[in-house]
């Protein structure tokens, strides 16, 4: 009889353990990936053209959906950065957000239809000091 305790302390053991336990759920459908150079996308049409740009990342419908070869762009929300073909390190957050932004650089809008009639304007690169 002591030949089977240990046997059923490692079944109780498991068996709590599963009960316990939470359950890992994964996301369905699983988020788009595979994307080359450091691209992220989620979201229907979200960097629907995408060629040669690195580093971008698009979440929401038709987010970044024009871009081919702009890079380092981030863009969250519904046709965020939508017209951007080639315009690179610009950041927007909302629905509309630099909307109709094709070859602009360096901006960044947040909130709803920010900069939405922006189409080449430049914001200051990063390493520009303004008096």
């Amino acid at each position: 009889m002591n030949d089977t305790l240990p046997f059923r302390t490692l079944l109780c053991l498991c068996v709590t353990t599963c009960l316990v336990t939470p359950m890992a759920l994964a996301v369905n459908p699983p988020p788009d990936g595979g994307y080359p150079g450091q691209n992220t996308a989620e979201g229907e049409d979200a960097l629907f053209s995408l060629t040669t740009a690195t580093g971008v990342t698009a979440l929401g419908y038709h987010a970044l959906y024009s871009n081919t070869t702009g890079g380092i762009n981030t863009a969250v929300g519904s046709e965020a950065l939508e017209s951007n073909i080639g315009g690179y390190q610009n950041s927007a957050v909302g629905r509309w957000a630099l909307k109709d932004n094709t070859t602009g650089n360096y901006n960044t809008a947040l909130g709803q239809a920010a900069l939405t009639s922006n189409t080449t304007g430049n914001g200051i690169p990063p390493w520009v000091q303004v008096p």
